[in-house]
C-alpha cells in the first residue's frame, strides 16, 4: 500500500469519500485519483465501486440509512468516529460528509465539489415549493448543519475545488480560500465512430440536473432522438423526481439508467451530441468525455459549462426548452464541423495534468506540515 508521489519515498494515502451508491462523475474522479495515487478509498456504501472499476482498493464503514436525512447523518457519524490516522501518511476528503473525519487525519486536503447546495445556494429553490412544517424542520436541519461544517472545516488543512465556481461558493459560504484543480479526462479511452442518428444526456436523475428541461426539448423535436444514462442513490431526494421523469417520457426519449464504462464510451463514440442542463453546474466532466470523442454540446449558459465549453465546442444557451431546440436542430445540421475543437480541448483537462497537480498538491502541504 504504497503512495506514488514523484520524487518522494513511499507515502500511504487514504480517501474519503461520502459513498458509492450510484455512478457519478465524483465517483469516477475519486477512482482516477486513488489509481493515481496508489491510494486506498474509504467509504461507506459500496454499491457502485465494482460498475466503474474493480482493480481499486476499497474499506467500507458500513451501509447507510436509506433515508432522505438519515442517510447523510448515518455517513457524517462514521466517518466523525472512525480512526485510521496511525495506518496512513496523508488523507483526501471528498464529497460533503467525509470531511467529518478531518479532526483525527491530519496531514490533509479537502476536494470540494461544492458546499452542500442545499444549505447554501440552492436553500431558497429546495424550500420553495415544501409545505410549513416541513421548510421549518429543514430550516433548523441546515442551520444546524452550517455550524458542523463550520466547525469540520476548521480541520482541513487545505481545500482544492474542482472549478472556479465551486471556488467562490467556497469563500462566500465557507469563508475559506481554495485553489482549482479541474477533474481529469481520461482521453485515450475515448473514440469517434461516427454521427448517429441519437443525442445522448449523462447525468444522476436528480432535480438539480433539469432533465426536465431535456425530456420537453425532444419532445418539441420528434424527428430528433434522446439517450439518457445515469441512476440514482436511494435515500435521499431524488427519489420522487426520478420516478416522475421516467413515467412521463416522449416516444423519441429512452432512459437507460445505470449502464457500464463499456457501453458508455460506446455511447459516447456514436452518438450526434450530447446534452447538459445542470442547475449553475459545479464543474461536468460529461461533456469533456463527450469531446473527447469528437462530439458537439448543447449546455446551459451557467456555471462549470462555462469553464469548458466554447464556441467552437459547442453551443450555452438558457435554460428554456425553445433555445435548447434550435441549439439542437442548428448542430444536428453540421456536427462534424466541431469535431477537432472538442477533441482539442478535452486535452486541456487529461488526466496526467490532473495526476501533476494532485501530487504537486499533496507534496506541497506534506512539506509545510514538516517545517
Amino acid at each position: 500500500m504504497e503512495g506514488r508521489l514523484t520524487g518522494e519515498p513511499a507515502v500511504r494515502i487514504a480517501i474519503f469519500h461520502d459513498y458509492f451508491g450510484a455512478i457519478g462523475g465524483g465517483e469516477k474522479v475519486i477512482i482516477a485519483m486513488a489509481k493515481a495515487l496508489d491510494a486506498d478509498i474509504i467509504t461507506t456504501d459500496t454499491n457502485a465501486v465494482r460498475k466503474i472499476d474493480s482493480t481499486v482498493r476499497v474499506i467500507s464503514l458500513g451501509k447507510t440509512l436509506k433515508y432522505p436525512g438519515l442517510k447523510q447523518l448515518s455517513a457524517t457519524l462514521k466517518f466523525y468516529f472512525c480512526d485510521f490516522s496511525r495506518d496512513y501518511d496523508f488523507f483526501v476528503f471528498s464529497g460533503n460528509w467525509a470531511h467529518y473525519a478531518a479532526h483525527r487525519h491530519h496531514p490533509n486536503f479537502w476536494y470540494c465539489y461544492t458546499p452542500v447546495r442545499v444549505f447554501y445556494d440552492q436553500y431558497s429553490n429546495f424550500t420553495s415549493g415544501q409545505k410549513a412544517l416541513t421548510k421549518y424542520f429543514f430550516r433548523m436541519l441546515a442551520g444546524f448543519c452550517r455550524k458542523l461544517d463550520s466547525k469540520s472545516i476548521r480541520d482541513i488543512d487545505a481545500i482544492t475545488t474542482i472549478s472556479n465556481n465551486v471556488q467562490q461558493r467556497v469563500k462566500k459560504y465557507l469563508g475559506r480560500d481554495a485553489d482549482v484543480i479541474y477533474p481529469p479526462v481520461a482521453t485515450g479511452k475515448f473514440s469517434f465512430r461516427g454521427y448517429g442518428d441519437f443525442w445522448l444526456s449523462v447525468n444522476r436523475l436528480y432535480p438539480e440536473k433539469r432533465i426536465e428541461l431535456q425530456i420537453e426539448s425532444f419532445r418539441d423535436i420528434p424527428d430528433e432522438r434522446l439517450i439518457i444514462v445515469g441512476g440514482r442513490a436511494y435515500g435521499d431526494h431524488s427519489e420522487p423526481y426520478a420516478r416522475k421523469i421516467v413515467n412521463s417520457l416522449p416516444a423519441n426519449v429512452e432512459i437507460k439508467g445505470e449502464i457500464t464504462e463499456e457501453d458508455l464510451v460506446d455511447l459516447y463514440a456514436r452518438c450526434r451530441g450530447f446534452i447538459c442542463t445542470a442547475v449553475d453546474e459545479d464543474f461536468g466532466i460529461a461533456p469533456l468525455e463527450a469531446m473527447a470523442s469528437g462530439k458537439p454540446v448543447v449546455a446551459v449558459n451557467e456555471g462549470g459549462f462555462r469553464e469548458t465549453i466554447t464556441d467552437q465546442t459547442g453551443i450555452l444557451v438558457p435554460p428554456s426548452v425553445p433555445d435548447i431546440t434550435r441549439a439542437i436542430r442548428t448542430i444536428s445540421k453540421e456536427p462534424e464541423k466541431y469535431k477537432i475543437s472538442c477533441q482539442n480541448r478535452a486535452q486541456d483537462f487529461d488526466i496526467s495534468i490532473f495526476e501533476q497537480q494532485i501530487d504537486k498538491k499533496i507534496q506541497c502541504i506534506m512539506g509545510s506540515h514538516i517545517d
